[in-house]
C-alpha cells in the first residue's frame, strides 16, 4: 500500500494523425495546448506520438497507448473526407461496430442549412458503438470518447473547443508545481553541482536549458514537484549554486 505522501500521478498521451503533419505542410500545436491544460487538471502529458492516415499504424499506437497510460487523447482524422479513417480506427483498435450514431447525425441536421446535409458529412455522425459523444460548439461535428481514449478534430480551435468538453470529466493527481531559475552560467559550469542536488532531491524533477541572452551563455533550471516542502529548499539551493558559480539568478516563473 502506497505511503500517505506519495503523490497520485494520472497520466496522459497524445496521438497525432495525419501526413500532412509529418509532411510538414501542418503545423502542429494541439500537443502545446494539450500540455497546459492537463498540467493545470493535475495530469502529467507523458508522451506524444505522431502517425500517418495508416490504419495499422493508428490501431498499433492507439492499443498501445491506451494500456500505458489513464488517458489518450486522438487529434485529426475525423473530417469528411476519405483519409479521415481515424473513428475506423479506433472501432477496430477496440473491437466494436461503427455506424451513423443518431444523436450525432442530429447535431450535424441542426447546424446545417436545409439539402447540406450530404453524404460526406454524414461521414461525421459515424461513432463507435458504445461511445460517447464529446461536444463541438465551434462547427458541430462531434467528438467521441471510448473507454479511455478521447477523439477529437486537428483543427486547432475545434480541438481546443473539445478539451474544454472534456476537462470537467477528467479526474487529476496532484497537480506539479513548477520553479524556474536562469542565471548567466554556461550550461556544462553547472552540471555536475545540479547532479549533485538531484541526488539530493531525487523526487524533483531537474531539467537545464541553455540558451544565449545579451550575447552571453545562459542557463535555465527548472525544477517540478508535487511538495512545495521539498521543491522551496531544492530551489534555494539552486539559486545558491548560481552564484557560487558566479552567476546573478532570477526566477522568472512560479506556477
Amino acid at each position: 500500500m502506497p505511503e500517505a505522501n506519495t503523490p497520485k500521478i494520472v497520466t496522459a498521451a497524445i496521438l497525432v494523425i495525419g501526413n500532412e503533419i509529418l509532411s510538414g505542410r501542418t503545423r502542429d500545436t494541439n500537443m502545446h495546448f494539450l500540455a497546459g491544460k492537463l498540467t493545470e487538471l493535475g495530469i502529467r502529458l507523458r508522451e506524444a506520438r505522431v502517425v500517418p492516415d495508416d490504419e495499422a499504424r493508428i490501431v498499433a499506437a492507439v492499443n498501445e497507448l491506451r494500456a500505458a497510460y489513464d488517458y489518450v487523447f486522438t487529434s485529426g482524422g475525423i473530417g469528411p473526407t476519405h483519409d479521415d479513417i481515424t473513428a475506423d480506427c479506433i472501432a477496430k483498435a477496440f473491437g466494436v461496430g461503427i455506424d451513423v450514431q443518431p444523436e450525432a447525425r442530429r447535431r450535424l441536421e441542426a447546424h446545417y442549412e436545409a439539402g447540406m446535409l450530404n453524404a460526406a458529412r454524414l461521414r461525421m455522425a459515424r461513432i463507435p458503438d458504445g461511445a460517447g459523444l464529446i461536444d463541438n460548439p465551434v462547427s458541430a461535428a462531434p467528438g467521441f470518447c471510448i473507454g479511455n481514449v478521447f477523439v477529437m478534430a486537428g483543427v486547432p480551435a475545434i480541438f481546443q473547443a473539445m478539451v474544454g468538453s472534456v476537462a470537467p470529466q477528467l479526474v487529476g493527481g496532484d497537480k506539479l508545481l513548477s520553479r524556474t531559475i536562469v542565471a548567466q552560467v554556461p550550461e556544462g559550469v553547472i552540471a555536475e553541482k545540479l547532479q549533485a542536488l538531484q541526488n539530493d532531491y531525487p523526487e524533483i524533477e531537474m531539467g537545464s536549458y541553455p540558451a544565449f541572452r545579451g550575447g552571453k551563455a545562459s542557463t535555465s533550471v527548472v525544477l517540478r514537484g508535487t511538495d512545495v516542502e521539498r521543491l522551496a529548499p531544492a530551489a534555494a539551493r539552486m539559486h545558491e549554486i548560481f552564484r557560487e558559480l558566479g552567476g546573478n539568478p532570477v526566477e522568472n516563473e512560479i506556477v
